[in-house]
């Protein structure tokens, strides 16, 4: 519920693809946020989204827009490459930003903001939709109160299309980061003591399935699968599946594809995922993420766990020792 003296926070938006528009698309349905500006490389992005979303100013700079549009708060959404520049731009200025996971392609690049990060990570939020789907907020309510995770189980599989039109993405870094940062939530920030990974190849030399597992002092353990192997008759944004098991009980979701399913020559998932943003309003994880960003902004919350400066920076660390490839058995974590 929004406080009766909620001022909705003026929102802007950099970087308009795929999900910079949903973003975008999200934020002008919700009575928390304003949106006021639009920055894109391309005029041509600007005047694409100005037919969805009339009379919101767009700009081609960034700086001209933090000093016309009024802005107080901004998300982020343009390339990895660009995330930094962009960010260390908004900070210096004194805005709130939310900016799509990762900070950066290395993580000596993603310490550079530390100076410009406040400690709790106030004034800047990594954008992270799976904390806030639906099943995984119940998921957290459960393992919170039931305790005593023993073993966690994540499977998030993407189709083997992507193998070709990204050549040189590794699933651990594009898929398997949203189990980590969901892991890290489950547990609360602590970190593991061993790490190990594999990885299988296409004929070309091409990742297409990563294997990964974690285990923490206190015994317990986490598993976990990324892969371009769903062939094109699945969901087109593939699966995805969560199990807990704990002391005494048991939990699994499937937040992808959404249930409803639809048929004609051959079946369909119109919600792959937990976002919808039309005429009628926003639901779903995008717009919960949005609104918890408003109040950040407004000071009304704290960045959740999972999605501060430092869980980014821990997570980063994470893919790293992974990406390596190594099994370090019995070394602990460094």
């Amino acid at each position: 519920m929004i406080p009766k003296s909620f001022d909705p926070v003026k929102v802007g938006v950099i970087g308009l693809g795929r999900f910079g528009r949903l973003h975008a698309l999200t934020l002008a349905r919700l009575a928390e946020a304003d949106l006021v500006a639009l920055v894109a490389r391309r005029q041509a992005s600007l005047d694409a989204l100005g037919a969805e979303l009339p009379g919101v100013p767009g700009w081609t700079s960034l700086r001209q827009a933090i000093a016309e549009s009024g802005a107080e708060a901004w998300v982020v959404a343009c390339t990895t490459a660009e995330h930094v520049p962009v960010v260390r731009t908004l900070l210096e200025a004194g805005k709130t930003v939310l900016m799509e996971k990762p900070v950066a392609d290395n993580l000596d690049e993603a310490r550079s903001l530390a100076s410009l990060v406040r400690p709790d990570s106030g004034n800047l939020m990594i954008g992270h939709i799976v904390l806030f789907n639906s099943e995984f907020q119940q998921l957290r309510v459960e393992a919170r109160r039931r305790g005593n995770l023993a073993y966690i189980d994540c499977v998030r599989h993407r189709p083997a299309g992507i193998v070709g039109a990204f050549p040189g993405e590794n699933p651990l870094q594009a898929t398997m980061v949203h189990d980590l940062y969901a892991t890290q939530a489950l547990v609360n920030r602590a970190e593991p003591v061993h790490f190990s990974a594999q990885f299988h190849r296409t004929p070309a030399g091409e990742i297409d399935l990563a294997v990964a597992r974690l285990q923490w002092a206190d015994g317990l353990l986490a598993s976990f699968a990324a892969s371009y192997l769903t062939p094109a008759g699945m969901a087109p944004r593939g699966f995805d599946r969560m199990e807990v098991f704990g002391a005494g009980w048991s939990a699994r979701i499937n937040p992808n594809p959404r249930p409803i399913e639809v048929w004609d020559e051959r079946a369909t998932w119109p919600m792959a995922l937990e976002i919808r943003a039309d005429a009628d309003g926003a639901t779903g994880m995008m717009a919960e993420e949005l609104r918890c960003f408003c109040r950040v902004a407004r000071r009304q919350q704290e960045v959740p766990v999972g999605a501060t400066y430092g869980d980014a920076l821990q997570v980063q660390q994470w893919m790293d020792r992974l990406a390596s490839g190594l099994d370090d058995g019995q070394k602990t974590a460094g």
